[in-house]
């Protein structure tokens, strides 16, 4: 199993430092096993931040090297023949832009009409020197390059003997570049492309010279100068990558997604660009490509990149290394999300002209049509709510320690987010990233003011994020919260100095606030015998708050709204500036989710 990348502190400086352990295929080319890069920071919720961020960076870099690829007897072929026909391009280039006899004669003209003027005399040497020399050039140019070329060839036949690569090198390192080649300078590898490329610019400079006689007929006489068949694949043009092209979409945003799902889209595009190549042309995403890409997604595990089994792979080694480990993998519902990421790209491309049509049209898969998550029963809440995690665990650490009774009292992020997600139906990352100021009273009724703030997740004091624009809205907070000691809560949290609700509450990797805990939510309901298969989850507690208000009698679309849904027809919606619900009405509507029987009186400070 690869080793994984750790945040260190060093001990006279107290400075964070990340250790970023090489992948074992990739030390060879770095010469070492790890490399340790300073944060710059003593403080650790940056170093976090700053760890993550550090570690995107050189799983990038580990890519990027892996993309590249050994020389093949292929690609010196290549080299060579591509050598060969640029050398007579360049050559063909010259002769169109060699003076024609009425270029010449025109010239000659313009001297003699200089002379009869008197502009130039035989007594200014100078003046005659600089009138004749455009005339010099060209009478001389054909000569000249002919003479430059057969320097050229007798120096190139000399470096082929005495081993001297010095006017080839540039093309070579071209070359290179051009198709990410893993081939070092010097090397034997270098060397021989080289060679090849030397001989293919002999063979073409004779051409030339044949050329000079009126000879066209010539073809290579060196036997590895020959057209090739399946060449190079493709490279896309400066700027055009899939990647460069994303990060322009990304920055246009012509949907107006959040950043979050900005960051969702660069993801899933991810594991394509790990399929086709990441200086594959946008031009040349097809359904081929697509259809081939599905397929491996279909197969792909879940969370495959924050899994240790397949650290340091990609998306072909993954899949196959899955077929030992067994993890579960995507399901119809996740792949075509992947698929959509990738849509509404392709529909960019479309609209600026890359493609001529979107190749993710008619791809997605049929729907899975079961429910997935399900509200939780009262009596599944009362076993739940009078458990440890929310009555005194082991400890507060360790997720392994939650469900095992004890002395420690839970009381941040994963206390209050299921129970204002119960009589709120807020999603988990809207109230996990609450700042201290967005729990506020209007008109004497205490709210939640759920928006977005400007920035990126790198902000971990400030950045917000929010689903769409429907998401923004001010949420009434239930009595039900206030009985329990929720603005208690909230007091001592800005009394101790907090910008932030509930600091402990960390966005991952990927920028996803409360991830890990949702997920180890999900572990806990397994722990203690509330869940078996799929079904429950943190989001059951949002699915009966839906199901509590259909209870009361309203129908969706009244309340819609105060959960983050837009209703409506796109038109309706974009009329007025008003937010659907004066206050009054979010009042009732929330004092509506009830769930009778459920006991909550134990949670009482």
């Amino acid at each position: 199993m690869a080793r994984q990348s750790t945040l260190k502190r060093r001990g006279n400086s107290g400075v964070y430092y990340a250790r970023i352990y090489i992948p074992q295929d990739l030390q060879a080319h770095f010469g070492v096993e790890d490399k340790k890069v300073s944060l710059r920071t003593k403080d650790e919720a940056t170093a976090k931040v700053a760890f993550n961020r550090e570690k995107v960076k050189w799983d990038e870099i580990f890519w990027s090297i892996r993309q590249r690829r050994n020389l093949t007897e292929q690609d010196k072929a290549v080299a060579a023949w591509e050598h060969y026909e640029a050398t007579l391009e360049r050559d063909e280039e010259k002769r169109r832009n060699m003076p024609a006899p009425a270029d010449i004669k025109a010239e000659e003209e313009k001297v003699w009409r200089k002379i009869e003027r008197n502009e130039i005399s035989s007594a200014d040497f100078v003046g005659m020197i600089n009138a004749h020399t455009d005339l010099e050039l060209m009478l001389r140019a054909r000569t000249d390059d002919a003479n430059y070329r057969t320097r050229r060839l007798a120096a190139l036949k000399r470096d082929l003997v005495g081993g001297e690569n010095r006017l080839v090198e540039t093309a070579v390192d071209s070359f290179i570049a051009k198709y990410r080649l893993l081939v070092e300078k010097p090397s034997d590898q270098y060397r021989d492309l080289c060679i090849f490329m030397i001989r293919a610019e002999i063979e073409g400079l004779e051409r030339t010279l044949e050329r000079d006689k009126g000879d066209y007929s010539g073809v290579p006489s060196d036997p590895i100068i020959k057209p090739v068949h399946g060449a190079v694949q493709e490279t896309a043009a400066p700027g055009e990558t899939i990647g460069e092209l994303f990060e322009k979409y990304a920055r246009e945003n012509p949907n107006s997604i959040t950043a979050d799902t900005i960051s969702q889209a660069r993801r899933d595009i991810g594991t394509f660009l790990q399929y086709v190549g990441d200086r594959f042309p946008a031009h040349r995403i097809d359904k081929k490509a697509v259809r081939e890409w599905k397929d491996l997604l279909i197969q792909y595990p879940v969370k495959a990149s924050e899994t240790n089994a397949f650290a340091g792979m990609k998306i072909m080694e993954i899949i196959e290394h899955n077929k030992k480990v067994g993890k579960p993998v995507l399901t119809s519902r996740t792949v075509n999300r992947y698929l959509s990421s990738l849509g509404a790209f392709c529909n960019w491309l479309v609209s600026h002209g890359y493609l001529d049509s979107n190749p993710t049209e008619g791809m997605s898969l049929a729907k899975d049509k079961k429910k997935k998550v399900f509200p939780f029963s009262v009596e599944q809440m009362n076993t739940l709510f009078k458990s440890p995690l929310f009555t005194g665990c082991q400890g507060d650490e360790a997720p392994r320690f939650w469900h095992k009774p004890g002395g420690v009292l839970i009381r941040d992020h994963r206390f209050w987010v299921p129970l204002v997600m119960l009589f709120s139906g807020a999603r988990p990352a809207e109230i996990a990233q609450l700042l201290v100021n967005d729990v506020r009273q209007d008109h004497g009724h205490w709210v939640i003011d759920i928006t977005e703030t400007e920035g990126d997740a790198d902000d971990i004091d400030g950045f917000k994020s929010v689903k769409n624009e429907g998401s923004k809205r001010v949420v009434p907070i239930h009595t039900e919260l206030l009985a329990l000691g929720f603005i208690d809560y909230v007091t001592s949290i800005k009394e101790a100095g907090n910008s932030r609700l509930f600091p402990k509450a960390e966005r991952n990797s990927r920028g996803q606030m409360i991830a890990d805990f949702s997920r180890e939510f999900g572990r806990y309901l397994t722990r203690i015998g509330l869940k078996k298969g799929r079904g429950l989850s943190l989001y059951s507690f949002r699915h009966g708050a839906f199901d509590a208000l259909r209870r009361a009698g309203y129908r969706n679309e009244e309340f819609g709204y105060i959960f983050g849904h837009v209703e409506g027809n796109a038109v309706t919606r974009g009329y007025g500036v008003l937010p659907q619900g004066i206050l009054k009405q979010r009042i009732e509507l929330i004092e509506q989710i009830s769930y009778p029987s459920l006991d909550l009186q134990h949670l009482v400070a």
